[in-house]
């Protein structure tokens, strides 16, 4: 008879032997089908998947010519985890033509990467033309954990507006943190353009799957490519440049230093905008970038500053427009209103061109009479005897000053696409109670700013649109660069009545026909404008204008700022006129003038990076 004590343990061996069965089949279910992490390692072995970058999108002028396209590069990849005890670094350094101390000092700053990781392909050398990869190529088969990745790098049509096209560089540690759609050694617009449309133009990544053998050689596509994700080429963009403009504001600016912007005034298009100095779009692509850049930086004449929206400077008589039009609107003159241009009326504020009494309005703006817009200035903060009362006439002043900004001037264009702007200034109560108290200014105090100086600071991009707005009668539409965009449809309207707008437009017209823009004026095109020597207390005196043609409808308005360069009217206001012939007639009838302005150096420190 059976021991009952065994018979009775065989079901507790046989229940153990289950569950340790059990226990194994759970834990191969759990390993294989439900952690997912325990299937990668295996396909790592097995397979690589590798990125596939996208073409960025192309940048075109307004008028289909192409900016800026790409060019194919290279990137050699290392695997550290793959590369072996017996890794070849002697022949892997012969076949980039590299030496081995260049090895081990990019190996060790990969190492020293935050992301890095010995799993991943990690990037070794990067921004390599096909013929500094062919011999790697040949025999790739012959390094494990080496790869070869194709990418793209920017290339430019037009030695041009670099400060409005921007540039791509690496990507920092900033925007990893920022945005997990990039990786480290990835690319992304550093400025202009390129960054403020960086989503639109990076596209979209791929994901490319290859099969790797037991030594980790690639021996093609997994399934055929059936899982493989397409990388989708990034969006292509249409500017509101007009290229060929462009360079011709980029031409006549040559060997100065200063700014020339353009805006179609019914739908805000910035059809040009230089700054000078400036480089060759070229110097920060591929491997000198970091060098380049560098040697940009430390130029005293600060050609990485876009002066055509940073630069800031006091608007001279070309702010004689808007007082003009701010002192109509606040009854402090009438069109009708004439002031003497001598005695006591100018003794705060001098008279530099002596063409009689009385004046009017449009003589005024023609002659450019200080006195004139000085006692119309302290006769609006005065209107009605406001001025015998302090807390009225600050009232006064605040009216006024809502006025001017409601042409958008001291203030970003908040709806721009433009990047890189300065505010400006209009300065507000609060800065004058700040420096002589509530009592203690009233418009003796201020007299500077009748004329366009003293505490007035504007951005070129500012005139511009200064002068697009009187063209418009009263309003504008936000500048911008972006052809497509729907800041065309964002119209604003100033705080001055469309009615006063005729008597100022006058005034411009005659500046080009009897005043001090006369000697650059083609009476075919019937130009508006208005010339300004600006004070500068650091040198030479700077030379401004802002301008707009025909006067019936307008078609482009330019603003022009040459530092240093003494009157308006002999520097700026003939390159605003040239940018307007060529613009509106597509050639230049005056090929003097035009070499005259663009080979004249007014300043030796200017060396573009061409």
């Amino acid at each position: 008879m059976i021991n009952d004590r065994f018979y009775r343990r065989r079901y507790v061996i046989s229940a153990i032997a289950v569950g340790v069965v059990l226990l194994y089949v759970s834990r191969l279910f759990y390993l294989q089908i439900i952690d997912q992490s325990t299937r990668d390692k295996a396909d790592n072995n097995a397979l690589l998947r590798q990125t596939v970058y996208p073409s960025r999108g192309l940048i075109y002028d307004r008028n289909g010519e192409l900016l800026v396209f790409n060019q194919p590069i290279y990137e050699v990849t290392v695997i550290t985890r793959e590369m072996g005890r017996d890794f070849d670094t002697l022949g892997f350094c012969r076949s980039l033509d590299i030496d081995t101390a260049l090895f081990n000092t990019r190996m060790t700053a990969m190492r020293k990467n935050r992301g890095f990781s010995r799993y991943t392909p990690q990037v070794f050398l990067a921004q390599l033309g096909k013929n500094d990869v062919a011999a790697l190529q040949e025999e790739l088969y012959r390094f494990p954990g080496i790869g070869i990745r194709k990418r793209t790098l920017r290339d430019y049509r037009y030695n041009a507006a670099a400060h409005v096209l921007g540039s791509v560089g690496e990507v920092n540690q900033r925007d990893l943190d920022r945005d997990a759609w990039y990786s480290a050694g990835d690319y992304s617009g550093r400025d202009g353009l390129e960054r403020t449309y960086e989503r639109e133009l990076r596209g979209e990544k791929g994901v490319e799957i290859l099969m790797r053998d037991s030594r980790g050689r690639i021996q093609g596509a997994y399934k055929d490519g059936q899982l493989d994700q397409p990388a989708h080429a990034g969006t292509d963009i249409t500017v509101t440049l007009d290229i060929r403009l462009q360079m011709l504001a980029e031409e006549l600016l040559r060997g100065k230093i200063g700014s020339i912007v353009a805006i179609e005034p019914a739908t805000g298009e910035v059809l040009a905008l230089a700054s000078n100095p400036a480089w060759n779009p070229r110097l920060l692509v591929g491997k000198e970038r970091s060098a380049n850049y560098g040697r940009l930086l430390n130029d005293p004449t600060k050609p990485l500053m876009n002066r055509a929206t940073q630069a800031t400077y006091p608007p001279g008589s070309t702010f004689k427009t808007l007082q003009a039009l701010v002192c109509l609107q606040e009854r402090g003159i009438t069109p009708g209103t004439v002031y003497p241009c001598s005695g006591p009326a100018s003794s705060p504020i001098k008279c530099t061109h002596h063409h009689g009494s009385p004046v009017s309005l449009t003589n005024a703006i023609e002659q450019s009479c200080n006195p004139y817009f000085w006692c119309a200035f302290r006769d609006m903060l005065q209107h009605d005897g406001y001025g015998r009362q302090n807390e009225l006439f600050r009232k006064r002043y605040a009216l006024w000053r809502d006025d001017i900004l409601s042409f958008g001037l001291g203030q970003r264009f908040e709806d721009s696409d433009i990047g890189e702007q300065s505010t400006g200034s209009i300065p507000s109560t609060r800065l004058y109670d700040k420096f002589y108290g509530k009592t203690g200014w009233k418009a003796i105090t201020i007299r500077s700013l009748s004329i366009g100086q003293g505490e007035i600071l504007l951005t070129p991009l500012q005139l511009a649109n200064q002068a697009a707005t009187i063209a418009n009668g009263g309003w504008f539409v936000t500048p911008h660069l972006n052809r497509h965009d729907s800041l065309r449809t964002r119209i604003h309207h100033t705080a001055v009545d469309s009615v006063w707008f005729p008597y100022v437009q006058e005034g411009m017209r005659r500046v080009m026909t009897n005043g001090t823009g006369r000697h650059h004026a083609i009476d075919s095109l019937h130009m508006c404008g208005k010339t300004g020597t600006v004070q500068n207390p650091h040198g030479r005196d700077h030379a401004i204008f802002i301008g707009f043609a025909p006067q019936e409808h307008p078609q482009i308005a330019v603003a022009v700022v040459v530092e240093n360069a003494g009157f308006g009217a002999t520097w700026a206001a003939p390159m605003a006129s040239l940018v307007m012939e060529q613009y509106l007639n597509d050639t230049i009838a005056r090929p003097a003038l035009r070499q005259h302005m663009s080979t004249t150096i007014l300043n030796e420190q200017v060396q573009i990076s061409r």
